[in-house]
């Protein structure tokens, strides 16, 4: 087999059996280069996702412990919110381009190392993505919860109980005047509570919005990933397998060099017997003879 080089033409395919039978082709051309390029690209901003959500965690923190929170430090969080959903939509984009351009090459009956190393690539950066999304709405579930919770105290502080579901209640009505319009705010104590209910309100109004917009992508790839899962999962049995076979055949090849050491010492022990045996028995026949 020879590389067909053409002037314009930078791919070169080499074209070989495998253990099947099968044709197996290897491409060489700077599709491969581009595609690791994007790897590194979708890997970069899953890694910013990552360093933002840290960043919002501690806007919540910030947020959770003052009474009322600096103007700027929400806009902050929203800046961090908007990234981050900027950035998930643009890596979603580039894993479903992936996918399909995947799906193309397989539908084409092409069984080429490349679709496997790009099928492979997709599926581990999938599962990143995924994990980084999840972390982030575990995030914005528990700010929520203990948005919640502030609130809940808060009513609690102007003499208003209320249950679990009542407050679910008011936040899915959108209007905290529900619990809040027979309140009598006659005391500085009561005005900043319930300052503090309306501005808690509105940050749970805002998450809501922003989970469901994420809601989508992110049951669209947790699915995806779902779907793959059982070949990376087999990937990583076949290298810890291939790891423990390799460990397994240089203990047993210590065992042989040390079993073949032991057998060369007991043959020339043989030997030597053997040369003594004769040798004494020479001496008594010679003896006889004479």
């Amino acid at each position: 087999m020879f590389p067909l080089l053409l002037g314009n033409v930078h791919a070169v395919c080499l074209c070989k059996g495998n253990e099947d039978g099968e044709t197996v082709i290897v491409e060489k051309d700077h599709f491969m280069d581009d595609f690791f390029q994007q790897v590194e690209e979708i890997r970069n901003n899953i890694t910013k996702i990552a360093q933002n959500v840290e960043e919002v965690k501690k806007q919540h923190s910030i947020i959770l412990s003052a009474p009322n929170p600096e103007g700027r430090t929400k806009e902050e969080l929203e800046e961090l919110n908007e990234e981050i959903k900027k950035t998930a939509n643009k890596i979603r984009a580039r894993l479903k381009a992936i996918e399909q351009s995947v799906d193309q090459s397989e539908n084409a009956n092409r069984t080429s190392v490349n679709v496997r190393i790009r099928k492979t690539q997709h599926s581990v950066l999938a599962h990143k993505f995924v994990e980084v999304m999840t972390e982030y709405n575990e995030t914005q579930t528990l700010f929520r919860e203990r948005s919640k919770g502030r609130i809940q105290r808060q009513l609690e502080i102007t003499g208003k109980t209320t249950t679990d579901e009542e407050l679910e209640e008011m936040l899915e009505s959108g209007n905290p005047s529900i619990f809040t319009s027979d309140i009598i705010s006659d005391s500085q104590i009561t005005r900043q509570a319930l300052n503090e209910i309306e501005s808690r309100h509105k940050d749970i109004m805002k998450l809501e919005s922003s989970i469901r917009e994420l809601h989508e992508m992110f049951m669209d790839m947790a699915m995806f990933v779902e779907t793959q899962g059982e070949m990376i999962n087999n990937i990583e049995k076949n290298v810890m397998n291939a790891t423990d076979y390799v460990e397994h055949a240089k203990e047993e090849t210590k065992k042989a060099v040390k079993y073949q050491s032991k057998a060369r010492r007991k043959l020339i022990f043989i030997i030597i017997c053997v040369t003594v045996l004769l040798l004494i028995l020479g001496i008594i026949l010679a003896t006889t003879l004479s």
